[in-house]
């Protein structure tokens, strides 16, 4: 099957450009560091016959557990660690997905596989692996010890201007975020879609002086910054 039409511009891609101060797409990790591989699902949904954005497009996302002890509560794309078994990058992120959130791997179409980025904090090299959802299945938390919640994110929501601005970690760190669905985007994650958004061509204007404090950002969704 062709790829939706809506799809095609980030499907030609392996990097992904965003002019808005965006921190995390350009960080690669310095010679000689010894990283660990992981991976991600950035898995788009909606119709497949339209020409533009259409508007039931989604990105499912995933929110982490309250009782994890690094990284509670975040917002991230389905994903994680690579296992000696796994074939390659894609198949960590279908694998990691379906043991998430129970999407079957058998309805996903990968489109691209990103260039790799570095994640200071844990030492993780990432790889964006962007799917379009062909045959959605149902989708739910599978382990609650690690996931919170799973929510397939309209991505009318997260292109709307008033749900975007920058946080400012108290750290120093300054990147792109979106409030949506009573969850706060930011970090590793607010970057790759915002680098995602941009480069697909299906971002509007919007104010990126708008700087917010994390902790404030967090509280106005009724979560807290963890270390």
């Amino acid at each position: 099957m062709s790829t939706p039409a809506w799809l095609t511009r980030i499907a030609s891609v392996e990097s992904v450009d965003d002019e808005a101060g965006n921190p995390v797409i350009a960080r690669h990790a310095p010679d000689g560091t010894v990283v660990r591989p992981a991976s991600v699902l950035v898995l788009f949904g909606g119709r497949p016959d339209s020409l533009e954005l259409p508007s039931d497009a989604s990105v499912l996302l995933t929110q982490r557990a309250s009782s994890l002890r690094q990284h509670r509560g975040q917002v991230a794309f389905p994903g994680g660690a690579a296992d000696p078994g796994d074939d390659g990058p894609v198949g960590t992120a279908l694998r990691e997905a379906q043991e998430e959130t129970g999407v079957d791997p058998s309805g996903v179409e990968v489109l691209t596989v990103l260039e790799s980025i570095f994640v200071p904090p844990s030492g993780f090299e990432v790889t964006p692996v962007v799917a379009y959802w062909r045959t959605p299945s149902a989708v739910a938390v599978v382990d609650t010890g690690e996931t919170e919640r799973v929510v397939a994110v309209p991505l009318t929501d997260l292109l709307d201007p008033s749900n975007r601005f920058v946080v400012r970690h108290p750290m120093g760190y300054r990147g792109p975020a979106f409030a949506v669905e009573g969850m706060l985007v930011w970090g590793f994650t607010a970057g790759v879609l915002s680098g995602v958004l941009e480069t697909a061509g299906w971002s509007a204007p919007w104010d990126n002086g708008d700087v917010r404090d994390l902790e404030t950002a967090l509280a106005a969704v009724g979560e807290e910054l963890h270390p």
